[in-house]
């Protein structure tokens, strides 16, 4: 296995840039992977895919307004983009600047004092700040669209779910991005079961694996929850021969971590902490029968995910085939529900 073999070519006009209106509108590829068999329908028809006694997993993480500016102490503009909260003064953030140097001092926009701490890989730095900056980020932070997203975007409530609750995200769990709260009691209506698990997006979860040997790829952790609650409904719902259905590969990351600590024959147990499960192909699911998820980017993580769910030659065929049927990529883009 290569990191080349996950690569694909993808037409830059293929890249959607806005999200389309309504959220429920986008199209939906839907993958059987018994036969291979693909049907192209609507994101809002996804509920003839479900059953009554089946369950929603879903994502209920936020997104941080978490890009932010500072200046140096030299006067220099930076840059600054919050992936991970360390304690209450301290985060690691990527940081756009030159010469941060450990001990540089900065002033962000809103008055408030920071310094580099310490200096990790690349453009990877620990900030501490002089006082908790989450109060002060509804006023100077913005939402952090990925760099393939050159439109600005209008309502930042677009890039989050309708179900997020829980702030601590870098980035949206896109495949939630379709659901309308008129899907999501249209879904209950008809005897769905929802489980709301968390897990904190980073950034790393998108980015390009860089070696060529993804197995020697080291994938970096993200915090993850699974409730005793959610726990109890997932494996209630497998014992009365329901399915589990995953949005998104953070619910699928999030699930299988809990499925690690699973035991008397349940499909998953109550975690919280952090993850760094990295799942490639030969991975053995435990706990997922469905996927909900947007198209990912080449040589991604996600998409080796994907791949190790449904096969990566049938993925990489299905994709060709959005490529050809113009669908819309990326996290502003159309999804697919893998069976």
């Amino acid at each position: 296995m290569k990191t080349s073999d996950f690569d694909y070519y993808l037409p830059s006009d293929r890249i959607a840039q806005t999200p389309i209106e309504p959220r429920h509108a986008a199209r939906l590829m839907v993958m059987h992977r018994d036969n291979y068999k693909l049907e192209h329908i609507s994101f809002q028809q996804i509920l003839e895919y479900l059953k009554p006694g089946d369950v929603l997993v879903l994502n209920t993480t936020r997104v941080i307004p978490a890009r932010v500016y500072a200046r140096k102490d030299t006067g220099g503009e930076v840059e600054i983009l919050l992936l991970r909260r360390l304690d209450l003064l301290r985060w690691e953030a990527l940081v756009g600047g030159k010469r941060m140097i450990e001990g540089r001092k900065l002033t962000l926009n809103g008055g408030i004092p920071a310094e580099v701490e310490e200096v990790l890989d690349g453009s990877r730095r620990i900030i501490r700040f002089a006082e908790p900056v989450e109060p002060h980020l509804g006023k100077i932070g913005h939402m952090p669209l990925p760099p393939y997203i050159h439109e600005p975007l209008q309502d930042p409530e677009r890039y989050q779910t309708v179900y997020s609750r829980e702030l601590g995200s870098a980035a949206a769990p896109t495949a939630g991005l379709h659901f309308t709260t008129e899907l999501m009691d249209q879904i209950c209506s008809a005897g769905v079961r929802i489980a709301n698990v968390t897990l904190h997006v980073g950034l790393d979860t998108f980015a390009p694996v860089t070696e060529a040997d993804p197995e020697t790829h080291q994938i970096h952790t993200e915090w993850c929850e699974v409730t005793s609650t959610a726990a109890e409904t997932i494996n209630q719902t497998a014992r009365e021969g329901g399915r589990v259905f995953a949005v998104g590969t953070t619910s699928v990351r999030t699930l299988e971590s809990a499925a690690k600590a699973a035991r008397g024959g349940d499909r998953v147990a109550a975690i919280s902490g952090p993850t760094n499960l990295f799942i490639l192909p030969g991975y053995h699911f435990k706990s997922v029968d469905a996927m909900i998820t947007n198209f990912h980017l080449p040589k991604s993580t996600l998409l080796m995910l994907v791949s190790a769910f449904a096969g990566r030659e049938q993925i990489l065929s299905a994709y060709q085939e959005a490529i050809r049927l113009n669908y819309r990529f990326y996290s502003f883009g159309d999804a697919m529900l893998i069976l």
